[in-house]
C-alpha cells in the first residue's frame, strides 16, 4: 500500500468513485490518474447507516489493481469495527469511519492503525467539531461532511466552513499531524472556500465525472 505523507501546503484532489462510469472503471480511473488526482476516493455504503448501498471490499481490491493511487476508504456503515480489517486487507490506504457509528472511537483508530492503515474520521454535518477534541492527536485524517451522506450530486452546506476553521485551529495550535478533508458538493467555487478554511483534500465526485474534460476540472480545484 502506498503510505506517503499528504503534505500540509498541497491541496490533494480525491475523486470520488460513486460518480464514476462502473461500467468502465478501469478507463475512468486510469483517465483522473493521468488528469492529476492525487487519491481515489471509495464511499462505502450499507443500506442501515446511510440510505443508499455500494459496494464492499471485492471492488477495492479490483480498484487497487488498476491504480498506484492511495485508496481513501470512507466506510459509511454500521459497526465498522467488524469490516474494516477486510477493506485494509483489499488494498484501502486510508480508512475513515464515523463517529457517530463508533462507540469506543479510540479503540477502531488504533485496530486501524495496528493493521498498517491511516485512520480517519468522519463528522456529520449537524456534529460540532468539539467532538473531535479528544482524538485529533490520535488520527492522520479528520473529513467533514459538506452535505447529509449517502447520495451524491448535493448541494454544498455552507456552515462546514467555519467546522473547517475551527479544526485547522486545533490542529494548528497543538502541532497536529491530521489533515482535514472535505467530501460534498465540491466544485471550483466551494473547493476554495474550503482551502481557504483550511482543508487540504477535495473529495469531488459529480464535478470531476461529469465534466468533459477531467484536467481541467481537476485543474481548477487545485488552483
Amino acid at each position: 500500500m502506498t503510505q506517503d505523507a499528504v503534505d500540509q501546503r498541497k491541496v490533494l484532489i480525491a475523486p470520488s468513485l460513486l460518480a464514476a462510469d462502473f461500467a468502465n472503471l478501469a478507463e475512468e480511473l486510469q483517465a483522473v490518474e493521468k488528469a492529476g488526482a492525487d487519491l481515489i476516493h471509495l464511499d462505502v455504503m450499507d443500506g442501515r447507516f446511510v440510505p443508499n448501498i455500494t459496494f464492499g471490499p471485492g471492488l477495492v481490491k479490483s480498484v487497487r489493481k488498476t491504480t498506484r493511487l492511495p485508496l481513501d476508504v470512507h466506510l459509511m456503515i454500521e459497526n465498522p469495527a467488524k469490516f474494516a480489517p477486510r477493506f485494509i486487507e483489499a488494498g484501502a490506504d486510508y480508512i475513515t469511519v464515523h463517529l457517530e457509528a463508533c462507540p469506543h472511537l479510540h479503540r477502531q483508530i488504533q485496530a486501524i492503525k495496528e493493521l498498517g492503515a491511516k485512520a480517519g474520521v468522519s463528522l456529520n454535518p449537524h456534529n460540532p467539531p468539539f467532538l473531535l477534541d479528544e482524538i485529533l492527536g490520535e488520527i492522520d485524517l479528520v473529513l467533514l461532511m459538506s452535505v447529509n451522506p449517502g447520495f451524491g450530486g448535493q448541494k454544498f452546506i455552507e456552515q462546514t466552513l467555519n467546522k473547517i476553521s475551527a479544526v485547522r485551529s486545533i490542529i494548528d495550535e497543538y502541532d497536529y499531524e491530521c489533515v482535514i478533508e472535505v467530501d460534498g458538493g465540491i466544485n471550483n467555487i466551494t473547493g476554495e472556500k474550503c482551502v481557504k478554511a483550511g482543508a487540504n483534500i477535495l473529495v469531488a465526485g459529480s464535478y470531476i465525472f461529469n465534466s468533459p474534460d477531467y484536467g481541467q476540472a481537476i485543474g481548477a480545484l487545485k488552483e
